[in-house]
C-alpha cells in the first residue's frame, strides 16, 4: 500500500470531522445564528442520554460474542494502558505549564482519551479493501476488523464514561469552588446581590445533564488562582470523588467505590453492560440479531439512533468553536504538549507494549488484531470529550479549539504511524 494511498485512508475520516465541524461553526456564527448556546446544550443532552448509548448497545450486540471475548482479553488491557500512560503524562503537562485550574482535567482528558471508535470504522474497513495492504489477502479482514473496532469503540466508551467523565465533573466542581472563594470581593467591588450570586454557584452536578455551573451560568474568572486551587488536580487515573487527607484509608476507598458506581450508572456505560450480555448470550443475541430474529427491529431502530452519535457532536463541537476562537484560554504550549503525548509519547509507548505483548504470547495470530491494538495508541482525542464539555458548561470553547488543531495534525500523524505499524507487522 503506498504512501499516498495511506494518507487518503488515513485522511479522509478527519477531514469528514473538520468538515462536519465547520458547518457547525457557520451555524453558529452570525452568519446564521440558528445553532444558539441553548439549542447546543438540548442537543448536547439528546446525544449524552440517547444517542450514545444506543450507538454502543447496537455495536457490542451485533459484532461480540463470548469466544471473541476471551480470545480478545487483552485489548481492554491495552486500552487500559493508553489511558494509563496519557492520563500520566497528562498530569506532568497541567503541572508544568499550570493552566486555569478549572481546564487541568479537560488536559488531563485529551492526553489519556482516544478517539477509539468512529475514524477506525473508516480507517481498518479501508485497510482490508486495498489490494495492496497486509491484511487485504485474509477473506475475513473485513470481519473480523468490524468486531475489533466495535469492541474497541464499547470498551473505550466504558474508559471515557468512567475516568474522563469523572475530570470534567470534577473542572465543574473545581470552577464552582473558585467562583465561591470570590463571592465576598465581587459583592464588595461590584455591590452585586448576595442571593443571586449563591444561587448560580450552589450547586455542581450529579449528572451531566443537569449541569448548572457552567461558564454560561457563572461569573468570569481572573487570570490570577490561589495556589490552594492548583491542589485540585487528582492522581491520573482515580475515577471520582473529592480528596480529603483527613479522612481514613478505609472511608477514602469506600467513597472512591461509591463515585465509580455512579459513574457507571450513566447511560452510556449502561447501554455497554448491555451490549456486552446481550454479545455473550447467544440465545439472547438470536432473539434481536439477524434476519430472522424476533425483535430485529429494536436493533434496527438502535442503529438508526446510533448513527446521529458523530455528527451531533462534532456538529457541536463546531459550535462552539465560534465563541472558543474569541476567547479560549487555551495557550499555544498546551496545544502543543497534548499534541506531543498523542502523537509521539503514546505511539512509541504502544509499540513497546504490543511488541511486548506478542513475545508473551498474549495476542491471537491476527496481525490485524495487533494493528488495532497500536492504533489505539495513535488516535486524536475522543469527541465524547466534547460532549462532556458541553454537559457540565466548563470549557467549551477551549475543548473546541483543541479539537481543531488535534485533528488537524491527526491526518499526517495517522499517515506516518500507520505505516511505521504495518511495516512491523509485515517483519
Amino acid at each position: 500500500m503506498g504512501f499516498l494511498s495511506l494518507l487518503i485512508v488515513a485522511s479522509m475520516p478527519v477531514l469528514q470531522l473538520l468538515f462536519v465541524g465547520s458547518l457547525g461553526a457557520f451555524l453558529a456564527s452570525g452568519y446564521s445564528n440558528t445553532f444558539t448556546p441553548s439549542a447546543r446544550r438540548d442537543m448536547n443532552k439528546i446525544v449524552f442520554v440517547l444517542f450514545t448509548p444506543a450507538l454502543m448497545f447496537a455495536s457490542l450486540a451485533k459484532a461480540v460474542t463470548l469466544e471473541e471475548l476471551i480470545s480478545w482479553w487483552f485489548m481492554p488491557f491495552n486500552i487500559g494502558i493508553t489511558f494509563f500512560i496519557g492520563a500520566t503524562l497528562g498530569w506532568i503537562v497541567v503541572k508544568i505549564l499550570r493552566p486555569p485550574s478549572h481546564l487541568e482535567g479537560l488536559i488531563v482528558a485529551n492526553c489519556s482519551a482516544g478517539n477509539l471508535g468512529n475514524l477506525m470504522l473508516i480507517i481498518v474497513p479501508a485497510l482490508c479493501n486495498d489490494e495492496g495492504s497486509p491484511f487485504s489477502s485474509q477473506g475475513t479482514c473485513r470481519v473480523h476488523g468490524t468486531s475489533y473496532v466495535s469492541l474497541s469503540m464499547a470498551l473505550g466508551g466504558i474508559f471515557i464514561w468512567t475516568h474522563s467523565y469523572s475530570l470534567m465533573k470534577r473542572d465543574c466542581i473545581t470552577y464552582e469552588k473558585l467562583q465561591k472563594e470570590r463571592l465576598p470581593e465581587l459583592i464588595i467591588s461590584e455591590n452585586l446581590p448576595v442571593d443571586n450570586l449563591e444561587d448560580q454557584s450552589e450547586n455542581c452536578v450529579k449528572s451531566g445533564e443537569d449541569s448548572n455551573c457552567g461558564e454560561d451560568q457563572l461569573l468570569p474568572l481572573t487570570k490570577s488562582t490561589d495556589e490552594s486551587t492548583e491542589q485540585i488536580i487528582m492522581e491520573p487515573l482515580l475515577s471520582s470523588g473529592k480528596l480529603n487527607k483527613s479522612l481514613p484509608l478505609c472511608n477514602k476507598i469506600m467513597e472512591t467505590i461509591h463515585n465509580l458506581a455512579k459513574e457507571l450508572m450513566e447511560p452510556p456505560t449502561i447501554a455497554a453492560i448491555l451490549g456486552f450480555i446481550v454479545g455473550a448470550l447467544p440465545w439472547v443475541k438470536s432473539l434481536i440479531v439477524g434476519g430472522s430474529a424476533p425483535f430485529r427491529v429494536i436493533l434496527d431502530s438502535l442503529e438508526l439512533l446510533g448513527g446521529g452519535t458523530l455528527p451531533c457532536s462534532t456538529i457541536i463541537l463546531g459550535g462552539n468553536l465560534i465563541g472558543g476562537l474569541k476567547k479560549s484560554k487555551v495557550k499555544p504550549s498546551i496545544i502543543i504538549a497534548i499534541a506531543l503525548v498523542r502523537y509521539v509519547a503514546l505511539p512509541v509507548s504502544g509499540i513497546a507494549v504490543v511488541k511486548g505483548a506478542t513475545a508473551l504470547g498474549f495476542l491471537p495470530q491476527d496481525p490485524l488484531f495487533s494493528f488495532v491494538l497500536l492504533t489505539q495508541f495513535s488516535l486524536p482525542s475522543a469527541v465524547s470529550i466534547g460532549i462532556m464539555a458541553q454537559l457540565f458548561g466548563v470549557g467549551q470553547e477551549e475543548s473546541s479549539v483543541i479539537f481543531l488543531w488535534i485533528y488537524l495534525i491527526a491526518a499526517l500523524a495517522l499517515t506516518i504511524w500507520s505505516t511505521v505499524f504495518m511495516y512491523i507487522l509485515s517483519q
